[in-house]
C-alpha cells in the first residue's frame, strides 16, 4: 500500500451531488508492473501534495491504490463529433476526485488510459505511451504560452502491450482541470435526461465556475454568455499563438474555458490558414483558420442545450440564446484583433489597425513564412530568419508603414518593442522537436531530450540563448498527427 503520511491530498466529490444519470461509479484497472516515468514536482506544489512520498508512489497514479477520500467515476456525455451527434463518455478515463488546493482551488484529478468504462464502447480503455508523453508535453507547453489548459501531473508507464495499428506501451495520465464538464455534457442532458436534469447540472456547473452568477434571475442566459465570452478569449488565444488543436468536438469544449483533450494537435510552423495536421480530420474541418467559426458552431449547440431554461417558451429563448452566439462573434474577432496589436507594439488602436494586421499575414502566406519566426524577428528587429518575405518590396513598404505607426505612438518606441517581446514567444513546442523527443523517450527509453524541451517551454518569452536551438525551423516533411486512442 501506498505511503499516505503528508500526502496532502484533499479529495472531494461533489459532482456526486448530481443525479447518477451523469456519472457511473467505476474502479481503474489494475497494473502489473506501474513505473513514474513523468512527474510534476511544481504542479504538485500548486495542488498541495507533498511530491517527498508521491513522486515515489507510481502504484498511486496507475489507479492500483487510489488517495484517501477518492470515490471514482467515469463521466457520462455526448457530442457532435465532425458534426455528427453522439452518445459517448469516458471511456479511457477516470475522476478519482476533486483536489481542494490549500488557497481553496478546486481541481479535477483525472486518470487517462486506466482501462474499460461502461462508455469505453469497443475500445479497451487503454492509452499508450507516446501520446500520453504528448499531452503532457503539449498542456504544460500551453500553460507556459499563458493558454488556458489542462495541465499534467504525471505519466506512468504500464509495463502493458495496447494494441492499435501495431503493439505499443502502455501508460496512463494523470491530468488536472479545472473541471471535466464540456458542451457534451450539457447536450447529453437535453437530449436523454430531463429538465431536472439539465437545471441541475447546469446549477452546478454555475457555482463551481461562475459563482457571480448564482443569484441572478436570468443566470442561464448569462452563463451561455460567460461560456460564449471564455470560449472567443480562448480561441483567439489559440490563433495568436498558432495551435492547432485538431478535434474541436463538442466533448471536448470545456465549460471552464480550458483547452482540453490533446489528441492530434499540433502548432503552425508555415503560415496558412487552411492548415491541419490530423490524420481523421479528412475535409480540415478544425484547420488553423476555421477555428474561430467552429466556436461560433459549438456555441450555437451550447445555446440549443440551454433553451428551456433560458425561458420557458423556445420562441422566447431562440432569439435570446441567438444573441449571445453573435457576442462570442464580435469577442473573438476583438480578442484577436487586441492580442495581434501587441504583437505588433501597437498600444494607440485605430481603424487601420486591422489592414495594417492582415497585410502582414497576407505576405506571410505569400512568401511561406514561419509564423512564430516572423514575429520573433520583428521582436528581435533582425530580419533575417524569413529572406523570402523579408527581403520583398511589398514587405519593404509594409514594414515602414508599421515603424511610422511605431514612431507616432504615445508609448516611446522601445516600450513597443518590449510589449512585443511580452506576447511573442521566442519559441513554441514546435512539431519535429516534440516528435522527437516522444521517439527517443519511447523507443530508447531515453528522456533526456524530453525533458529538455519541456523545461524550454516552462518559459518561452525569455528570449535566452540557450533558447535559440528550439526556435529553428523544420526540415521540410509532410508532418501528420494522430488521435493516439
Amino acid at each position: 500500500m501506498p505511503d499516505k503520511r503528508n500526502q496532502g491530498w484533499n479529495l472531494e466529490d461533489t459532482y456526486q451531488q448530481l443525479p447518477d444519470f451523469f456519472y457511473t461509479s467505476v474502479k481503474p484497472a489494475k497494473s502489473d508492473q506501474p513505473a513514474l516515468d513523468v512527474y510534476n514536482e511544481k504542479l504538485a506544489a500548486e495542488l498541495g501534495l507533498d511530491s517527498s512520498h508521491l513522486k515515489n508512489e507510481p502504484e498511486l497514479f496507475s489507479g492500483n491504490h487510489l488517495p484517501e477520500g477518492s470515490k471514482p467515476i467515469a463521466q457520462a456525455y455526448a457530442g457532435h463529433q465532425f458534426g455528427n451527434f453522439t452518445m459517448l463518455g469516458d471511456g479511457r478515463a477516470v475522476l478519482i476526485g476533486e483536489q481542494v488546493t490549500p488557497n481553496g482551488k478546486r481541481f479535477d484529478i483525472q486518470l487517462k488510459g486506466s482501462g474499460k468504462t461502461p462508455y469505453s464502447r469497443r475500445g479497451d480503455g487503454k492509452a499508450a505511451l507516446g501520446p500520453m508523453l504528448r499531452e503532457y508535453l503539449i498542456s504544460e507547453g500551453m500553460h507556459g504560452l499563458r493558454i488556458p489548459t489542462s495541465r499534467s501531473l504525471a505519466v506512468v508507464a504500464t509495463a502493458e502491450e495496447i494494441q492499435r495499428e501495431v503493439l505499443l506501451p502502455g501508460a496512463i495520465l494523470t491530468r488536472v482541470a479545472a473541471s471535466h464538464i464540456r458542451v457534451g455534457t450539457f447536450q447529453y442532458a437535453r437530449n436523454w435526461g430531463s429538465k431536472d436534469d439539465l437545471q441541475a447540472l447546469a446549477d452546478y456547473t454555475i457555482a463551481r465556475h461562475y459563482p457571480e452568477l448564482v443569484k441572478e434571475e436570468n443566470r442561464y442566459l448569462l452563463f451561455l454568455y460567460k461560456v460564449a465570452e471564455k470560449q472567443a478569449a480562448l480561441i483567439a488565444d489559440w490563433q495568436l499563438k498558432g495551435f492547432i488543436h485538431g478535434v474541436v468536438n463538442t466533448d471536448n469544449v470545456a465549460i471552464s474555458g480550458e483547452t482540453i483533450d490533446y489528441g492530434p494537435c499540433a502548432f503552425l510552423d508555415q503560415y496558412d490558414p487552411k492548415t491541419f495536421f490530423s490524420s481523421i480530420d479528412h475535409q480540415g474541418r478544425y484547420a488553423y483558420g476555421n477555428q474561430p467559426g467552429i466556436g461560433a458552431w459549438n456555441m450555437a449547440r451550447f445555446a440549443e442545450s440551454l433553451l428551456v431554461l433560458i425561458d420557458d417558451e423556445e420562441e422566447q429563448a431562440i432569439p435570446k440564446a441567438k444573441e449571445a452566439v453573435e457576442a462570442y462573434v464580435k469577442s473573438v474577432e476583438g480578442y484577436w484583433l487586441d492580442g495581434m496589436r501587441l504583437k505588433l507594439g501597437i498600444v494607440d488602436k485605430s481603424e487601420d489597425d486591422k489592414g495594417l494586421i492582415n497585410n502582414l499575414l497576407d505576405l506571410m502566406e505569400k512568401y511561406y513564412a514561419d509564423y512564430t519566426n516572423t514575429f520573433r524577428s520583428l521582436t528581435l528587429k533582425q530580419l533575417d530568419s524569413e529572406p523570402g518575405l523579408f527581403q520583398s518590396t511589398a514587405f519593404k513598404e509594409w514594414y515602414q508603414l508599421w515603424q511610422d505607426k511605431l514612431q507616432n505612438q504615445s508609448a516611446p518606441i522601445e516600450e513597443a518593442y518590449q510589449l512585443m517581446k511580452r506576447h511573442n514567444p521566442s519559441i513554441i513546442p514546435r512539431n519535429y522537436l516534440v516528435e522527437e523527443a516522444l521517439t527517443a523517450a519511447v523507443e530508447e527509453g531515453d528522456y533526456k531530450p524530453f525533458h529538455a524541451l519541456l523545461a524550454a517551454l516552462e518559459n518561452p518569452y525569455a528570449y535566452t540563448k540557450e533558447q535559440e536551438k528550439y526556435a529553428v525551423k523544420p526540415p521540410e516533411q509532410d508532418y501528420q498527427t494522430f488521435c493516439g486512442t
